[in-house]
């Protein structure tokens, strides 16, 4: 299996939702973290 962009997005949803079920008091820096790692790829800094 390649990883690449198209799947990247559900793979990590996915990932996040069982951390977010797991260890609920994280949930915030979860999703901080994603949108900030997100942002910088559509910006092209990440590639």
């Amino acid at each position: 299996m390649n990883i690449s962009f198209s799947n990247l997005s559900p793979l990590a949803s996915l990932v996040f939702g069982i951390l977010i079920l797991v260890f609920p008091k994280i949930v915030n820096y979860l999703i901080a973290a994603y949108l900030i790692i997100i942002g910088l790829i559509g910006l092209g800094i990440l590639s």
